[in-house]
């Protein structure tokens, strides 16, 4: 697997081969190893000296279950940490076809606009001010009518190319639509800094993949796939419900976020559930059970389509339906599935949005609930007004430009749709993560062992799952393929997968070495940042409001929260 290298202001393109240095990095931890060693901690994030990350996991290309995940990094604008964010979609499995680990975008074309178009052995920037101030809809569906409807496309709406600092990367799916978002960060802004509009990939022949042992590997995939359809969670409740199941699971916790993380239970959760959207799909003919990139076995995606059975948006997920609808105390999927059509096609991460908003009604700009004046902020977002610009900078800025004391964020990036007062485990995750308040990076929502709201154990807990999710991240695959994993034969598996592609005596501690390696990295990034253990907290008012109905509060104490991650 090569790398491309992508020079915006001489505007040329290499191929490299990576070396034998770069073997066993892929996904989130080779992004982590070139931003520490090609990139100052202390730039610009908008600058020229940052640089944009795209690349695909260790396991991509084989037939490893769910490895077609494709991760964006670089020195995040919202929150000037390091960022890796990540995606379904086709874009990952396209780059293995064309061979490629990485496209690493260096450098800056400001005022101009750029196409990359890369096939089998080739990359070329192509003009592309025909496309500049599309959105992600009407960008892609044009590139298809230039290049054939079989492309992959990663691309930037509106909100990138004007630097909001929770813009997104749209990566298209495997219907075509710019749906599936590498959201969190403001990674768009980076892109659109770049002068980099879109990346056009061709589809490619079958990828060439070396096995140190290809029979032991096949059957360690066909044994791994049945620990994942074996699954409660991701053998049956994800492709039957999607993630959209976990509303009333995370609402009978009393941890789901509602009025601006007020309350931890929404009166209206059974009109946003899991359950109430398969009914709507059946209705209406949408789908369930979709597969959002190719080769995955769970299928928690889905196409959702409106009241007239029209197609309205896809990969329609827990954390937005959480944070759009209980958090602002809005109860109806279709005003909730607007509001993600209108995010992916300016490109603007729906988390990040949806605290915004509640942020917004909290400072009473708009009543919580109301479905229009939702609509009218978003409007003003695309319009570019000064307000709009504002909600742009996401929800640490809006919070304090309406002078909002409850801030829902964690080093500037919004908190994800589990409140940390009921879920203690993730809330040690928000807290001491190199992302931010990140749930991907070591959610505690299927703990057995420790009890939600208790206080001891929960660091113990959070550092595991860290490490066990940025593993997950470099290998390449989704993280709701690794449910399995409580299971230690399926623990064996993964570790008979790294084996047999690659060689090497492997154990299991080898293999959760790669997460271990991956934090420190990103942690020595942040500390050369500037960032310290004091920036690792959460937002005071959870430290001492009581969330209904558990009427608790996060109390883990500062000096347990520097324990965490110790590597």
């Amino acid at each position: 697997m090569k790398f491309l290298r992508v020079d915006m202001s001489a505007q040329t393109v290499k191929f490299e081969e990576p070396g034998e240095a770069y073997k066993l990095y892929g996904g989130r931890g080779l992004i982590a190893k070139i931003l520490t060693e090609e990139v100052d901690p202390a730039c610009d994030p908008l600058g020229p000296q940052n640089k944009l990350i795209i690349c695909t996991g260790l396991l991509a290309g084989t037939s490893a279950p769910t490895s077609g995940r494709l991760s964006v990094g670089g020195k995040s604008p919202l929150t000037g940490t390091i960022k890796e964010a990540n995606a379904g979609g086709t874009a990952g499995w396209m780059m293995s076809r064309l061979g490629l680990r990485a496209i690493i975008v260096e450098n800056a074309a400001p005022g101009k606009c750029f196409i990359l178009k890369v096939g089998s052995g080739t990359a070329q920037l192509l003009p592309g001010e025909a496309y500049a101030g599309l959105n992600n809809y009407e960008l892609v569906a044009r590139l298809q009518q230039a290049f054939g409807e079989k492309i992959g496309v990663i691309s930037i709406g509106g909100a990138g190319e004007r630097g909001y600092r929770n813009s997104t990367v749209q990566i298209t799916n495997t219907e075509g639509y710019p749906s599936r978002a590498a959201a969190r960060g403001g990674l768009g802004a980076v892109m659109g800094s770049k002068g980099l509009k879109a990346i056009v990939l061709e589809p490619g022949a079958a990828p060439v993949v070396t096995y140190h042992d290809r029979e032991k590997f096949n059957s360690a995939v066909k044994s791994y796939v049945q620990g994942i359809k074996a699954h409660p969670v991701s053998g049956e409740a994800m492709p039957a419900l999607g993630t959209a199941v976990l509303i009333n699971i995370v609402n009978a916790m009393g941890a789901l976020p509602t009025r601006n993380f007020s309350s931890g239970s929404f009166e209206g959760a059974e009109a946003i559930s899991g359950e109430r959207l398969a009914q709507l799909q059946a209705e209406r003919g949408g789908k369930n059970g979709h597969a959002c990139q190719p080769g995955c076995p769970i299928g928690c995606s889905n196409i959702y389509k409106d009241e007239k059975g029209e197609y309205l948006t896809s990969g329609f997920e827990y954390e937005t339906i959480a944070l759009n609808g209980a958090n602002c105390g809005i109860a109806s999927l279709d005003a909730i599935a607007r509001i993600d059509r209108l995010c992916d096609d300016f490109g603007l991460d729906t988390m990040e949005t949806g605290t915004t908003i509640a942020v917004c009604m909290e400072a009473g700009r708009i009543p919580f609930g109301d479905e229009k004046g939702v609509m009218a902020l978003l409007q003003e977002m695309s319009d570019g007004t000064e307000f709009g610009k504002v909600l742009g900078q996401g929800t640490a800025a809006t919070g304090k430009y309406l002078g909002v004391q409850r801030i829902p964020t964690v080093k500037g990036q919004s908190i994800a749709a589990y409140d940390p007062r009921a879920l203690k485990g993730t809330g040690v995750t928000y807290a001491t993560s190199p992302m931010g308040a990140d749930h991907t990076c070591g959610n505690s929502i299927l703990e057995q062992n420790v009890a939600p709201t208790q206080k001891e154990g929960q660091v113990e807990v959070s550092t595991n799952l860290q490490v066990g999710m940025a593993t997950f991240d470099s290998l390449g695959l989704c993280i709701f393929s690794g449910f399995c994993t409580a299971d230690p034969a399926n623990i064996g598996h993964l570790v008979d997968m790294l084996a047999s592609r690659f060689g090497g005596a492997w154990d299991v501690n080898k293999l959760f070495s790669i997460g271990i390696d991956t934090l420190a990295m990103e942690k020595k990034f942040n500390a050369a940042a500037g960032f310290s253990k004091t920036d690792n907290r959460l937002p005071r008012f959870m430290l001492t409001e009581p969330l209904p109905p558990s009427n608790s509060v996060f109390d883990i104490p500062d000096e347990e929260l520097d324990k965490a991650i110790p590597f």
